[in-house]
């Protein structure tokens, strides 16, 4: 699946402005809410479900990426936003390489399409671990460079 497939320029957050990696999921929640890709009266839940799937294994990954993400049984169709962490610091995701995480991708997957869930994770993961796709997205102004970025990364 190509990341245009599953984000709309809309969909990212750029920056995402954040305390800690918990403050930074609810915050890409709302903006999804704020897009109209979720409902107000899910949010709570749906929230929820990430944040629980969060404290059970962390989610980053390595290159400071981190892909917090739930099953859920609210939505008929997968759902994403990104957000890009733009301070030096970086957000703590207790990832496998350690290092702090700034591409923050928030995946609401259909319960039933368990293999809609592993694709759509391998996917992002792959666009994601480009270093030129992650150095673009770090610099990038807004969520229009964002876009551009991801847009010209798939066209290769």
């Amino acid at each position: 699946m190509r990341l245009s497939e599953l984000l709309r320029q809309e969909d990212l957050l750029v920056p995402l402005e954040a305390v800690d990696k918990w403050d930074a999921i609810a915050r890409l929640v709302a903006h999804l809410v704020k897009c109209g890709r979720i409902p107000e009266d899910a949010r709570g839940e749906l929230l929820e479900l990430v944040l629980a799937r969060e404290r059970s294994m962390s989610t980053g990954m390595e290159h400071g990426i981190a892909i917090p993400h739930a099953a859920v049984d609210a939505l008929d169709e997968l759902v994403a936003c990104m957000g890009v962490v733009q301070s030096p610091e970086g957000l703590a995701f207790e990832a496998i390489d350690a290092r702090p995480s700034y591409l923050v991708v928030v995946l609401l997957i259909p319960r039933a399409q368990k293999l809609l869930h592993i694709r759509t994770l391998a996917d992002v993961a792959r666009v994601l671990r480009q270093e030129s796709v992650r150095q673009g997205l770090l610099s990038a102004p807004n969520s229009q460079g964002a876009w551009k970025v991801l847009d010209e990364a798939e066209a290769d």
